[in-house]
């Protein structure tokens, strides 16, 4: 399946496909300032970055990495509430690789809610690394990706809340040319003798579609119920408007993805409710003090 990718024009482009269509960064190797992550390493065991089969990303403010909690099987950062936002892409493979980037369960490029295959993808070169720093409204403007509240988000303000807290990656590989044999065509007789197997054709009849009717009326009713967004929980915004030209070119993928990563991401509160890092006060020990406690001591009662 042949595929339309976007080429980045300028020195901020970065590549995006759709299962067809992808865009492109300019700066595909840009690199963001190097610093110390802005949360303390606890027992949930930090990780420097989230990686799946070598590909990486990283979510970045003010050019510094946030650090990872690897913890209950998933990869967790803490949000900084009102802090604008970027992730960083890394192919760390020879070929040329398109990823589906989509945050709180809308796609990066055009805000839908698709699978990954069918997703607008960006495009990364070949040992390339690319900077998504928001929304992309066009092809020349983006608008900043920001840590708010979920009544706040971008994705509550589309009715599409279901998906909050989730930064995901999916990767694809370029396909490379391959040959096809040809394959000899049946002679008269298996011809034949696949006829006389085959099964009989089935007809839809009221049965049939009653049956399907009562799929569908199960299915909505296992729909579960979502409560609505709330302002304690961290979501991503939609921010100010900044430059990032994009343009589209074509790509032929693996539909096979060759990496997928999810990040998680809540204030320091949920965290800290979650198990994921320590409360910021040391837990007095009760014991202790109850050990040291006396009946009596040789003075007055004070006055209050």
């Amino acid at each position: 399946m042949r595929n339309k990718v976007l080429t980045g024009i300028g020195l901020t482009m970065a590549l995006v496909v759709l299962t067809g269509f992808a865009v492109r960064y300019g700066s595909r190797s840009a690199q963001a300032t190097s610093g110390e992550a802005n949360m303390v390493e606890v027992e949930a065991f930090p990780e420097t970055v989230a990686a799946d089969n070598g590909f990486s990303i990283e979510v970045l403010v003010d050019g510094r990495q946030l650090t990872e909690y690897a913890a209950r099987g998933r990869r967790y950062i803490e949000a900084l509430e009102n802090a604008e936002y970027e992730v960083r892409i890394h192919n760390p493979t020879g070929s040329l690789v398109a990823v589906a980037l989509s945050v709180d369960g809308l796609n990066s490029i055009d805000a839908r809610h698709t699978s990954a295959w069918d997703a607008h993808k960006w495009v990364i070169a070949p040992y390339g690394t690319i900077h998504v720093r928001g929304w992309q409204m066009s092809g020349e403007s983006a608008r900043r990706f920001y840590f708010t509240t979920e009544r706040d988000s971008y994705a509550a303000k589309l009715g599409q809340a279901q998906n909050l807290g989730l930064i995901t990656a999916v990767f694809f590989r370029e396909r490379r040319p391959v040959t096809i044999m040809a394959t000899p065509r049946p002679n008269k007789e298996e011809r034949a003798r696949d006829e006389r197997s085959a099964p009989e054709p089935k007809t839809m009849g009221e049965s049939s579609a009653s049956s399907q009717g009562g799929r569908d009326a199960a299915r909505q009713r296992s729909v579960p119920s979502y409560p609505p967004p709330d302002d304690e929980s961290a979501a991503t915004g939609i921010g100010r408007s900044v430059r990032n030209d994009v343009q589209w070119i074509k790509m032929d993928l693996d539909s096979r993805p060759a990496g997928e990563i999810t990040i998680r991401y809540e204030y320091r509160a949920s965290l800290v409710r979650l198990g994921i890092i320590p409360r910021d006060y040391p837990r007095p020990n009760v014991l202790d003090r109850r050990e040291r406690a006396q009946g009596f001591e040789p003075k007055y009662c004070p006055q209050p």
